[in-house]
């Protein structure tokens, strides 16, 4: 498993192979295909050393003698629409009737799908391509079919709502040519020709996602939902410190507790705690989740809290924050930033800090484990990482991989912490413990105290003007522990590819440049929460470039139009002292263009009327940030509440993601990523004292409530044929500073520190 599934390489692009599976390897996976036309693709994507591997098969298409298409969804669904929009990409360039299109969700196994990781926001980037060759290929078997059997020419048809159609009017259903197509011969790649855009039914358009129905009706199946027979429920007393032991424990009372079957204790990975592996813990086991928790709550634990006990978050912050005062480890230079401090006419210099956060998704973390007699496991688990979580159960139970079966649920909210396959992990080494299916729940406390957290930072940034006033240099310092940390406890800087999330891919023209890095260690468990470091990098660097359009006396839009190259593609070559992964992708498909990036400051300007918004009592704030190969500016208006609080009433956004291909996903993706952003501005942040986090509930870890929340949110689609891009985080980072910016125009008062206090 790589360190950052969210930076792994994705070569599909012009490498997918299409292909007829037997109806005996389809029946492998699904027996709701009782008959008709099976279709497979396999494509090639980048194994753990960068190799490419290929994988088959790894979507299955169906097209029964009832109409009726199938589409295996391989990706987990957790309210981004993916279920509907990499389906649906399939089905348009089929020609196929959607409301007679089944989606059935894919188990987690690599050999079968290939990649299943449903982070980093690229599944559409990495399946774009692939999904139309399939569902170009079926139509091209389809049209000869027809052709065939009505000795025309095949370019006189085409296909439409499930039928193949002859220019003279002649219709024949989907289902009545399967029978024809399982003894022919798959048409060569090369022969294939894929729609044009202007054709497409569903893509680009505005599509509900397929589970809607389920959802509002209760129908749908979440983790939790999953009931077994004779299923037991467990719950898990973890350490109260990342790295504590049990020395020993004293479970009598539990045991007493009616309904308490068992006590179980769970070996942790101590320090580092690891990616994949639970924490240590003592778990109980019983018939019920309420008789699970008094046992849980009369434990007698004695813990060995070893070297964490005496961690303070504020402390490290503020050592963090002292350490940017010295030189760092240089990770980016242009030019010379000394110089250009000694000889400038005004130098800036500011500070800015962002605290842990945690996941806090709806659904907390649960799974299902169901380990057998006969040495097999199954799953079900709201996983976005299955196969990560089927590696990880096959090793803590030490069992081959093909003894486990992986199934994935809805899951309700991921946001990076369900990819983590720790949970799983519990439920799987329970149910081997108990004898019979156990479904580990995590309560909102342990969600809160046990997370992969989004990391603390502190930086540090300062900027000179020259004599004449100009943009001269720009020196960033910034620390936080880093994610690699969970995994390797000698990673005490971070990675080129967090960097590479808004720090050192700065796009401005300055003469002198340095970005530098200093050591922090990981006390705690750190992983990568929605749009990861992008996170606190945007927000300090668009506060920063606001405070110094001020200083100029220039508008900040005119200001960063005036600092961003026309149009450029820029590479960073010779300035970056390791490696700039640019998501993954190479830079030739998929470049740093900047004018792109000033495409969504002129929209955002243009549709929300920058220029006149201004007002007594209201103020706007303006920022910009390119994250997962996604371009968006942000522009927030704020007022003052009759009760002193600030109101938020309208948000615009302008964003360039490549071809939109469900812009109903889109916009929902930006709302909810509005919200989530004022959550983490306003009201959320985890801190530790004494290695323990002091947040229990959602009293003390606020998300954004209803009268907070913006009121009006804008979202401006740039119309694009570039290939499509990521959108489920990139709506989080200049959300941020766009408020901050707002904020300060409002009270006069600049924001350096999240949570925002005012």
């Amino acid at each position: 498993m790589p360190k950052f599934p969210f930076l792994k390489n994705k070569e599909s692009e012009n490498k997918s192979k299409v292909f007829i599976p037997s109806r005996r390897e389809f029946l492998k996976i699904s027996t709701l295909a009782s008959g008709g036309f099976l279709l497979g693709v396999n494509f090639q994507c980048s194994g753990p050393k960068g190799e490419l591997v290929t994988f088959a098969p790894n979507v299955y298409l169906s097209i029964d003698s009832d109409n009726q298409v199938t589409i295996i969804a391989h990706r987990s669904e957790m309210g981004t629409g993916i279920r509907t929009s990499l389906p649906m990409i399939v089905a348009d360039e089929l020609g196929a009737d959607w409301s007679k299109v089944k989606i059935v969700q894919a188990e987690g196994d690599e050999e079968k799908y290939g990649d299943q990781n449903t982070d980093g926001s690229y599944s559409v980037r990495m399946f774009y391509e692939p999904m139309r060759k399939a569902g170009a290929t079926a139509r091209h078997m389809l049209i000869a079919a027809a052709a065939e059997k009505w000795g025309i020419n095949a370019s006189e048809c085409a296909t439409e709502n499930g039928q193949v159609i002859s220019t003279s009017g002649k219709k024949i259903n989907f289902g009545d040519l399967v029978e024809g197509l399982k003894d022919k011969q798959i048409p060569d790649a090369t022969t294939i020709t894929l729609k044009g855009f202007s054709s497409y039914k569903l893509i680009g358009k505005d599509i509900a996602i397929y589970d809607n129905k389920d959802i509002a009706t209760g129908k749908a199946v979440f983790g939790a939902d999953v009931d077994l027979p004779n299923m037991q429920i467990a719950v898990v007393r973890r350490s109260p410190v990342v790295g504590a032991k049990v020395i020993s424990y004293n479970d009598a009372k539990a045991m007493a507790v009616p309904g308490v079957n068992r006590v179980v204790q769970i070996e942790g990975a101590g320090i580092p705690p690891g990616l994949d592996k639970p924490l240590e813990g003592v778990a109980v086991i019983a018939d019920n989740t309420w008789a699970a928790m008094k046992g849980r709550e009369a434990l007698e634990i004695e813990w060995d809290l070893g070297e964490n006990q005496t961690y303070s978050s504020a402390k490290q912050l503020d050592d963090m924050l002292k350490s940017t005062t010295g030189n760092g480890q240089v990770r980016r230079e242009r030019g010379n930033f000394n110089a250009a401090r000694q000889s400038a006419g005004k130098v800036i210099e500011r500070t800015y800090l962002a605290p842990f956060y945690a996941h806090a998704t709806l659904e907390p973390p649960a799974a299902i484990a169901d380990f057998r007699e006969d040495g097999s496991c199954e799953i079900w688990a709201p996983s976005q990482h299955p196969q990560w979580a089927r590696q990880a159960v096959a090793d803590a139970l030490q069992m081959d991989l093909d003894q486990i079966k992986m199934n994935v649920t809805l899951l309700g909210g991921g946001f990076g912490r369900k990819s983590k396959p720790d949970f799983v992990v519990e439920a799987a080494l329970l149910s081997k413990s108990a004898k019979s299916p156990v479904r580990v729940q995590w309560t909102r406390e342990d969600d809160l105290h046990h997370d992969f957290f989004h990391a603390q930072s502190a930086q540090r940034i300062k900027a000179t003007l020259d004599k004449n006033g100009n943009f001269s240099g720009w020196n960033h310092h910034t620390v936080f522990p880093a994610i690699g940390a969970t995994a390797s406890a000698a990673e005490l800087h971070p990675s080129d590819g967090e960097l590479g999330l808004g720090c050192i891919d700065f796009p401005f023209e300055v003469p002198n440049i340095r970005i530098e890095t200093h050591e922090s260690k990981a006390h705690t468990r750190i992983g990568w929460l929605r749009s990861v470091s992008n996170i606190h990098h945007a927000f300090a660097i668009n506060c920063m470039l606001d405070e110094i359009a001020e200083t100029k006396g220039m508008d900040p839009v005119d200001f960063i139009l005036d600092i961003l190259p026309e149009n450029k593609d820029l590479d960073f070559a010779g300035e970056i002292k390791g490696d700039f992964s640019n998501y993954g992708e190479p830079l030739e498909k998929f470049p740093w263009n900047t004018k792109r990036l000033r495409g969504v400051i002129e929209k955002v300007v243009q549709e929300s009327d920058w220029n006149k918004m201004v007002s007594d009592g209201k103020a706007v704030g303006f920022a910009v940030h390119k994250s997962f190969l996604t371009y968006v500016a942000c522009i927030v208006e704020v007022t003052n509440g009759s009760n002193g609080q600030i109101i938020i009433p309208d948000v615009h956004y302008a964003v360039d993601c490549g071809i939109g291909v469900n812009t109903d996903r889109i916009r929902s993706q930006f709302e909810g990523g509005a919200q989530f952003a004022t959550s983490l501005a306003m009201s959320s942040a985890i801190t530790l004292e004494n290695g323990q986090v002091q947040q229990n509930n959602f009293d003390g870890y606020q998300i954004i409530r209803m009268p907070q929340s913006p009121k009006k949110i804008h979202v401006h689609i740039i119309e694009s044929m570039e290939k499509p891009t990521g959108v489920g985080e990139p709506p989080v980072p200049p959300y941020i500073p766009a408020l901050c910016n707002a904020i300060y125009k409002l009270t006069g008062q600049r924001i350096y520190q999240l949570p925002i206090k005012v």
